[in-house]
């Protein structure tokens, strides 16, 4: 697959996967951004620090992780992310659709039923 191919893989599908992971390990207790990029790549993902600390910033925006820094680390003081209720919420959302999409994908289960219903027209 071409550079620019793998580009629009992450941006499109994986960045989702990734703040799954994110959710999931912050359900387990407070995550730090180095530890969770090493955790990433040893999945395979190749995520650099410019892409997890905004991902890290954005589900803290949307209230689902908090963060806490140590008052005496000044400017690159290491920050903990914890899951927040609501983010135990959405995990659990998660949780759920990526089983059903596992089923799907995976295991090929359900495919018989859909296979004729795709909402395309079939010459006859």
């Amino acid at each position: 697959m071409k550079a620019n191919a793998v580009k629009a893989v992450q941006r499109e599908i994986l960045l989702g996967f990734w703040k799954a992971h994110i959710l999931h390990h912050a359900s387990q207790g407070p995550v730090v951004g180095q530890w969770m990029l090493q955790e990433l790549r040893r999945h395979g993902y190749e995520v650099s620090p410019g892409t997890i600390y905004p991902l890290l910033a954005r589900l803290e925006e949307h209230g689902w992780l908090t963060c806490k820094t140590d008052p005496a680390g000044g400017l690159h003081a290491r920050k903990e992310y914890s899951l927040t209720a609501a983010g135990r919420d959405v995990l659990a959302l998660l949780q759920k659709q990526v089983e059903e999409l596992y089923r799907e994908v995976v295991l090929g289960e359900g495919e018989e039923e859909n296979e004729n219903d795709k909402g395309v027209s079939t010459p006859n």
